[in-house]
């Protein structure tokens, strides 16, 4: 049986930032599980213009959770990274104390999020790594599979931040670590803002801790990985490292959406 969290399980107002892109057979099971699951949780879902109607079914449910559930649309395909900044930002104006992020499709599983909320306590971000001894990947190709490995440690050696898992975005951040993030600085599109955000935070001496994780993928084409695609991956990262050769970034939190985009509560 899950363990249903009934009571508050933290004293600080958390938000859940998820992007989306054509989930509307996902958005409303999340939703659900996730705000009933946490009774003191807000969720806000980033939406890129889906043209599924996405964002019909986040308004449906907002009938539901009345303030617990927020809408961000935005009028084009800005893309996941640029989503959750533009999500963060929007989360620090209205006063949240605690950010995570995560994607819409049950890929990371809204159980293991009490898990997150006991060791954020001691760190400024908290990963769910894919990585570590008790982690497990369900329903990725082999091909994938060797590649995420090996990516990961090819960033590791290159950036040098002690975590397994740079590319999986189930995470979760202090405000004083989303608001230190110098929005201006990042030029990375994609998963890749994901490597660059713990960067930044890495250089400022930030405390980063890892969580095990259960990542199921729901994505088709997991087997079709091209040689652009692996050599565009490792280009990332080495530009990453040189971009912020000498760059100090403190403090810098503020974002503008890179396509136009409106808030709805």
């Amino acid at each position: 049986m899950t363990l249903m969290y009934t009571a508050p399980v933290t004293h600080q107002r958390t938000l859940i930032v998820v992007p989306t892109f054509k989930e509307a057979s996902n958005i409303r099971p999340l939703v659900e599980r996730v705000l009933t699951l946490f009774n003191d949780i807000d969720v806000l879902i980033v939406d890129d213009a889906s043209p599924d109607g996405t964002a019909a079914e986040v308004r449906r449910a907002q009938q539901v959770f009345e303030g617990r559930l927020k809408l961000l649309e935005r009028t084009g395909k800005g893309g996941r990274g640029s989503a959750v900044l533009a999500g963060f930002m929007q989360g620090l104006a209205e006063g949240y104390d605690l950010f995570f992020e995560m994607d819409a499709d049950f890929s990371h599983d809204p159980a293991e999020i009490g898990g997150f909320l006991e060791k954020i306590k001691d760190y400024d971000m908290v990963l769910g790594s894919r990585y570590l001894p008790t982690s497990r990947i369900e329903k990725w190709g082999w091909k994938r599979t060797f590649f995420s490995r090996w990516a990961n440690r090819y960033a590791r050696f290159v950036l040098g931040i002690p975590i397994s898992d740079y590319t999986n975005g189930f995470r979760c951040y202090r405000r004083s670590a989303i608001a230190s993030i110098d929005v201006s600085h990042i030029d990375s599109t994609g998963y890749v803002v994901l490597s660059e955000v713990a960067y930044q935070l890495h250089k400022q001496g930030k405390r980063i801790g890892e969580i095990p994780t259960i990542f199921v993928n729901r994505r088709r084409g997991i087997s079709n990985l091209s040689l652009h695609e692996i050599l565009e991956a490792f280009q990332s990262v080495l530009r990453i490292r040189w971009r912020y050769k000498g760059v100090s970034v403190q403090g810098s939190a503020r974002v503008s959406c890179p396509v136009d985009c409106t808030a709805k509560k």
